[in-house]
């Protein structure tokens, strides 16, 4: 439980995959997620390698380069160096939904393109702009310009429904609470009203600090200049492909939380399709084959280049020992990782356990389970300060856990960079005296 109080799961987001994984838990245990995540992401990039093998490309190296820029992108690396999110799958998917509708292949375009609106609710507004982006793509062709179309509608009116009635019904406040968008309005509808209705000082907002946040000054800007250096400026020769990433620079950058301007975490997952192929599309049609294949290398040097630069030296903070995947520091933790195992397997199965979030997923398999600093009834609680103290401040984390340490409640039972307390029995220290 991450919330003081009880929540479907579908009440947050609107994302089937959840339920359609859980299974593999009797496969991979724990870790499933984040390994459904990664094959995800390999079959994303071999989708790449497909679809322009299927298109036909002037030079033959164009899938394989394609492909090298798609897993070098930083949203990929920026993905998987946080946890499991479902849109991560669904983005996977998008070089196969081009391909089929290239191919002609309605039914399995059908089936693909349900499967990305299940994942979560705002995947299907980016699959209304994507919709439309690719019917501009196939304009000369009647019957691909109708089915997406029709796709583009099918993925609008999902979007609504969902936002609208289904996640309400799973919410205990009844209402869609994932709209965090005040520059715009108290809700989806609002904010559709506000962009029409203003847009110049919407357009303002995606460049600014808009709510004044006090870490977000040039956020953006970095966000911007990251996706102008992996060659962004290609797509204004297709601006088909911009259309279809409209919906992402929106719920980026008129966020009201900064962190998800940034170019950290899942954020920016949704770049790497769209950009991939988009940028190599217009590469491809070069009619030069030698200045095309220099582009290439130039872009793909320069995606390179941005994605070690998100690595080494930021704006805003992101954790560098999860992405340097080439340091040390990345296959190492402060404690012994190996005694704190030893340590929570000798937690019983039916015990009631609060923890930090790190340690959350490796205990996570039991009927209560609470995200640090939620107790409740816990029997047990785990935490770190050599961790991420999400979803506390620091001096807020540091103050929970003095007082708990100096509690009467509970007794320190593990402390070796790593703490984990047992709650006292007072019942029986009462039968005692």
């Amino acid at each position: 439980m991450i919330k003081e109080y009880f929540e479907p799961i579908l009440g947050g987001h609107f994302d089937l995959y959840l339920i359609l994984f859980s299974p593999l838990i009797y496969l991979f245990g724990t870790y499933s997620l984040l390994i459904v995540q990664i094959i995800a992401l390999i079959i994303g990039g071999v989708g790449v390698y497909n679809y322009f093998q299927l298109i036909g490309c002037k030079n033959n190296k164009t899938p394989i380069l394609a492909t090298i820029y798609f897993y070098s992108f930083f949203g990929v690396f920026g993905a998987i160096s946080y946890d499991y999110h479902s849109i991560v799958v669904a983005c996977s998917i998008v070089p196969w939904f081009f391909a089929s509708v290239h191919r002609d292949k309605k039914a399995l375009s059908t089936i693909l393109l349900f499967f990305m609106l299940v994942s979560q609710e705002n995947i299907s507004l980016w699959m209304f702009f994507i919709c439309l982006g690719l019917a501009i793509e196939y304009r000369n062709d009647s019957k691909k310009n109708a089915l997406l179309l029709l796709f583009s509608g099918i993925s609008l009116i999902y979007f609504i429904t969902v936002l609208s009635f289904i996640i309400p019904y799973f919410s205990p406040q009844n209402e869609y609470g994932g709209f965090m968008y005040s520059c715009l309005g108290n809700n989806p509808f609002d904010a559709f009203k506000t962009l029409l209705t203003h847009p110049i000082d919407s357009f303002n907002i995606l460049f600014t600090n808009h709510n004044n946040s006090p870490y977000g000054d040039f956020v953006k800007a970095e966000l911007h200049i990251i996706l102008l250096a992996s060659g962004l400026p290609l797509l204004i020769k297709k601006p088909q492909y911009i259309l279809m990433l409209l919906p992402i620079f929106f719920q980026k950058l008129f966020h009201d939380n900064y962190i998800m301007w940034g170019i950290g975490s899942q954020y920016n997952i949704e770049f790497a399709p769209i950009m991939t192929i988009g940028i190599f599309k217009v590469i491809s049609e070069f009619k030069r084959p030698k200045l095309s294949l220099r582009l290439t290398y130039i872009v793909l040097f320069l995606v390179i280049a941005s994605t070690i630069r998100t690595m080494d030296n930021t704006i805003i903070y992101t954790d560098k020992s999860r992405i340097r995947f080439y340091q040390k520091n990345h296959y190492q933790r402060d404690y012994n990782v190996k005694s704190v195992r030893q340590q929570l397997t000798k937690i019983p199965k039916d015990a009631k356990v609060s923890a930090q979030s790190p340690f959350v997923a490796h205990l996570s398999l039991r009927e209560n389970i609470y995200l640090f600093p939620i107790i409740k009834n816990a029997d047990y609680i785990i935490y770190s300060r050599k961790e991420g103290c999400y979803p506390l401040s620091k001096e807020e984390f540091n103050s929970k856990i003095i007082e708990l340490e100096h509690s009467k409640d509970w007794k320190i039972i593990y402390n070796n960079g790593v703490t984990i307390l047992k709650k006292i029995n007072l019942h029986k220290q009462i039968e005692i005296h």
